[in-house]
C-alpha cells in the first residue's frame, strides 16, 4: 500500500506561479508518485489558474463558517495529470483576482482571511473526498495554518487520527504577519495570541503555525537549515527553530531536466550537450547580438545573470564593486528586475560601459536561457539563498556559478581544484566587495586555461540535482513519522 501524501501550497507550476515555491510544488508530486507515493495537490484556484488548467471536473462543493458569522461557500475540481492528483479550492470571493498575493502597491489587506480560509477547505476537501491521508505536507505561511487546524480543530476527527504532518519553509523571510483578531476570523483559540504560540511582536504570525505543529519542518538545503538557527539568518524566529531542531531537516530542492537541458531546450538558438559543445558557441554569439553589444564580445569571457535585482540577492555588493569590476576583462549580461536604488546604479554604469555591459530591466525566458547557455560564468553573489536554482540551471548548461557560500548555494557549488580537477565552481565567503572581485578574479583566470576549463565545464555538466533524490529524502522523512 502506497504512502498519501496531500501537498498544500499557494501557488503550484504550471498553474499559477510567482517565485520557486510553485516550481517545487510542481515538481516534488510528480517525484513522489513517480516513487510510487500516492499524491494530491490542494491549492486555491485562482483566476490565472482557471487560465491554465481548463481540463477540470467539479467534485463536490462546501461551505465553511469563519469567525465573523459568515458561511463562505466553496468549491473543488481536479485536475490530474501525470499521476497526481490536484485539487483546485475555488472561492472567487477571495481567489478571482488579477494577482495571487497583491498589487504592485502592496499585498491584499484580506490575505490573512484568504490563506485561512484556503487552509482550512483544503482540509474540509480532504475529508470530503473520504480518501486516507498518511501525511498532510504544508508549505510557506499561505499554508501554514492547516497545521493550527489540525491541532486545535479537528484534533478529535476521527479522519485526521493517523496523519501526520510536513512544514517546508522555502524563505524565512517571509511569514505573514497579521493583526490579532485574525484569529478570531479563522475561527482558532484567541488564546493562541501569546509569545509560545502564534503571537510576534503585537501580531500573530502564520510561519510559527506551522514550525510549532508540525510533526516535522523542513527546509529547502541542508546549510539553510542550520543558518536559520542563528540570529543573522533567523529573522527573528531562530530561537523557536533552535528549540525545534530535533525535528528540522534541510532537503535539497531538485531540477526539472525534462525542462532545463540544453540538448532539448526549444528556446535557446542552438542545441548541445556534453560530448558536442559547437552549439554553445553559436548561443554565445546570440547572447551579445540580444544586448546589443559589438561583436567582438564574443572572444571574451561573458559573465550572465539572471535575478532578483535585491539587497537579498547581492546586487547592492555588485552595484557598489562595478568600478573595480570593470577593471577586469570581460563582459557582463544581466537580466532582471527590483530595487530601484540597484537599478539605477546599473543603469548608470551600462551607459558607463556601453561596450561590455548588457543591461534589461525586465524578466524574459527565452532572454534568460539564452544567457544560462551562451555565457561562461554565472554570477549569484546572495546575501543568503535558502536553496537557488539558478546555479543548477546554469550548472546543466555548462555555465559555470560564481556564488557566495550560503544556504543552498553553498550545498550545491565545490571549489573548482585545477591540480586535482575536482570541484564545478568558484565561491566566496565573507559579503564584502573585495571577497567578490577576488572570486571573479580566480574564475576569470581558470577560463584563460582552455584544459582546465573543458574539466570544469564537464563537471558542471555531470551534475545530478534531479528531483527523484530529494523525492526519495522526502519519502524517508514521511516514513519515519
Amino acid at each position: 500500500m502506497s504512502t498519501s501524501i496531500a501537498i498544500l501550497a499557494s501557488e503550484v507550476a504550471p498553474f499559477a506561479k510567482t517565485g520557486g515555491l510553485a516550481d517545487v510544488a510542481g515538481a516534488l508530486p510528480r517525484a513522489l508518485a513517480e516513487a510510487g507515493a500516492s499524491v494530491r495537490v490542494l491549492m486555491p484556484f485562482y483566476r490565472e489558474a482557471k487560465k491554465r488548467a481548463p481540463a477540470v471536473r467539479k467534485l463536490f462543493e462546501g461551505r465553511i463558517a469563519d469567525g465573523n458569522g459568515r458561511v463562505l461557500p466553496y468549491a473543488v475540481h481536479e485536475h490530474v495529470s501525470a499521476g497526481v492528483s490536484t485539487l483546485f479550492i475555488e472561492h472567487d470571493g477571495f481567489f478571482d483576482r488579477d494577482h495571487l498575493y497583491g498589487t504592485p502597491a502592496g499585498d491584499y489587506p484580506d490575505n490573512g482571511e484568504r490563506f485561512a480560509f484556503f487552509a482550512r477547505a483544503a482540509l474540509e476537501a480532504l475529508k470530503a473526498s473520504g480518501a486516507a491521508v498518511d501525511v498532510v505536507h504544508a508549505h510557506d505561511w499561505q499554508s501554514a495554518l492547516a497545521l493550527a487546524y489540525l491541532r486545535f480543530v479537528y484534533a478529535g476527527d476521527a479522519f485526521f487520527a493517523g496523519t501526520k504532518t510536513v512544514f517546508t519553509i522555502h524563505n524565512l523571510a517571509y511569514q505573514g504577519h497579521f493583526e490579532k483578531d485574525i484569529l478570531a476570523a479563522a475561527g482558532l483559540p484567541e488564546s493562541l495570541f501569546n509569545m509560545s504560540s502564534l503571537e510576534f511582536f503585537g501580531k500573530v504570525n502564520y510561519l510559527k503555525a506551522g514550525i510549532l505543529y508540525a510533526d516535522a519542518v523542513t527546509t529547502v538545503s541542508p546549510r539553510y537549515s542550520r543558518e536559520i538557527q542563528t540570529p543573522e539568518f533567523g529573522c527573528g524566529l531562530d530561537g523557536l527553530l533552535r528549540q525545534r531542531s530535533g525535528a528540522l531537516h534541510g532537503i535539497l530542492n531538485g531540477v526539472d531536466y525534462a525542462a532545463w537541458d540544453p540538448a532539448t531546450d526549444p528556446q535557446i538558438p542552438a542545441r548541445y550537450g556534453p560530448g558536442d559543445l559547437k552549439g554553445k558557441a553559436v548561443c554565445k554569439t546570440e547572447l551579445v547580438r540580444l544586448f546589443g553589444l559589438p561583436a567582438t564580445a564574443a572572444a571574451r569571457p561573458i559573465v550572465g545573470v539572471v535575478s532578483r535585482l535585491a539587497g537579498q540577492k547581492g546586487f547592492d555588493l555588485v552595484a557598489g564593486a562595478l568600478g573595480e569590476l570593470f577593471e577586469r576583462d570581460f563582459v557582463l549580461a544581466v537580466l532582471g528586475t527590483g530595487e530601484a536604488k540597484i537599478q539605477d546604479a546599473l543603469t548608470a554604469a551600462q551607459k558607463r560601459h556601453a561596450d561590455r555591459f548588457g543591461l534589461r530591466i525586465a524578466f524574459d525566458d527565452k532572454v534568460a536561457r539564452t544567457i544560462y547557455a551562451g555565457s561562461d560564468l554565472f554570477l549569484i553573489p546572495s546575501r543568503y539563498e535558502p536553496c537557488g536554482l539558478t546555479q543548477m540551471y546554469s550548472l546543466r548548461y555548462g555555465t559555470i556559478p560564481v556564488v557566495r557560500a550560503t544556504g543552498g548555494l553553498d550545498d550545491t557549488i565545490r571549489e573548482f581544484n585545477p591540480v586535482a580537477g575536482t570541484g564545478n565552481g568558484f565561491k566566496f565567503e565573507a559579503y564584502t566587495e573585495a571577497a567578490l572581485v577576488g572570486c571573479l578574479d580566480r574564475a576569470l583566470a581558470r577560463w584563460k586555461d582552455q584544459a582546465a576549463w573543458a574539466r570544469l565545464m564537464e563537471n558542471a555538466m555531470a551534475e545530478d540535482f534531479s528531483w527523484g533524490r530529494s523525492a526519495r529524502a522526502y519519502l524517508d522523512l514521511y516514513l519515519s513519522l
